[in-house]
């Protein structure tokens, strides 16, 4: 007896959404752009992610030129984020992700690789700065050693500069020319993208999403807490030998810190800025780098700008502590209305009578 053909699944009735504002969902999946894919790309990638590491096929990622059959390191391919705006298809109600127009819905790098693009940062680096376009990248470079200690004789790395640029064309009996090479993407925090993966896998969806989760690139902690330290280690070093830290962001990166005094010449810089934008390319699922700007500036000027923030006058903060102290108990207070009292813990106080 002939088996009855399968029915097609019909598309899901849309759930309404109550939170309409934009929400960050995927810019570029495994290199390309997400709107750009067509639905069985984006199922197939999709279907792909869900499965167990072990299950997965390795997907190639386009912006490591150096590296031969170069496979994405990412656990969810994941290069960029975008802003989207939320859209209702006018016949079927289904919630459309749209990308916000304008700088807000540009694509942010979260994968460090996104700017090695055809080697064009690294171009532009040299060109900048050891009037090479050419020079050679040299990476992990020991640059702090460990003391000796009671356990150990000492030496041992513990600190490396991730990449240095070192001209190509080396004068006899010159110094060797080179600079530092930081490069930082964006973390997010919010909602991880299984959510986004699971719609885009559902074979009734042929349509861009809007983003399922609600996330946000986390700019504090990629530049206060993680490129920061950075720069104030390696940074006064760098000084000392006459050298230029060079740091690679895009722009959404470096206009989400503080504003950063800029110096007219190199000469008087600590760290050159190279900010990149990614511009879509028409007729390709593909973006492209793009250079921006070069901005120069000295460590503290960078480290004014990373804090995100302007102390604010003494008499304002003096106004505020005043507001607080209504609801703060003196120490006697504290011991009369059972509050913990300032002291030592009673462990340590047993210890030292």
């Amino acid at each position: 007896m002939a088996k009855k053909p399968k029915k097609s699944r019909k598309a899901k009735t849309p759930k309404k959404i109550k939170d309409l504002t934009p929400r960050f969902g995927i810019g570029e999946w495994f290199g390309k752009v997400l709107t750009r894919m067509d639905a069985l790309e984006r199922r197939y990638y999709a279907s792909e992610v869900l499965k167990e590491k072990k299950l997965r096929e390795k997907q190639p990622c386009p912006f490591q030129p150096r590296k031969q059959d170069a496979r994405c390191t990412k656990d969810g391919g994941v290069c960029s984020l975008r802003l989207y705006s939320y859209k209702a298809d006018e016949k079927t109600g289904r919630a459309m992700g749209d990308p916000v127009a304008g700088p807000q819905g540009g694509l942010r790098a979260t994968c460090p690789y996104r700017f090695h693009e055809a080697l064009n940062v690294f171009r532009w680096v040299g060109e900048t700065i050891l009037g090479d376009s050419n020079p050679k990248l040299v990476g992990e470079v020991g640059f702090l050693e460990a003391s000796a200690t009671t356990d150990a004789e000492g030496g041992d790395d513990v600190g490396r500069i991730d990449m240095v640029l070192v001209s190509n064309k080396p004068v006899l009996g010159a110094p060797m020319e080179w600079c530092a090479l930081e490069i930082q993407a964006v973390y997010f925090s919010g909602d991880a993208m299984r959510g986004e993966f699971k719609a885009f896998a559902d074979e009734t969806v042929d349509w861009v999403i809007f983003p399922a989760g609600r996330r946000r690139p986390d700019y504090r902690s990629s530049a206060p807490k993680r490129l920061m330290p950075q720069l104030q280690i390696k940074v006064p070093t760098l000084r000392r030998w006459g050298r230029k830290m060079a740091v690679v962001v895009d722009r959404a990166f470096f206009d989400s810190v503080g504003e950063m005094d800029k110096v007219a010449d190199i000469s008087n810089a600590d760290i050159a800025w190279f900010i990149v934008k990614f511009e879509e390319v028409a007729g390709s699922k593909y973006s492209r780098i793009v250079r921006d700007e070069v901005r120069y500036t000295t460590l503290e000027r960078s480290v004014d700008g990373l804090t995100g923030g302007k102390p604010v006058p003494k008499s304002e903060f003096e106004r505020r502590i005043a507001g607080k102290m209504k609801a703060s108990p003196s120490l006697e207070q504290a011991e009369e209305t059972g509050l913990p009292a300032i002291g030592l813990p009673d462990e340590i106080e047993e210890s030292g009578s």
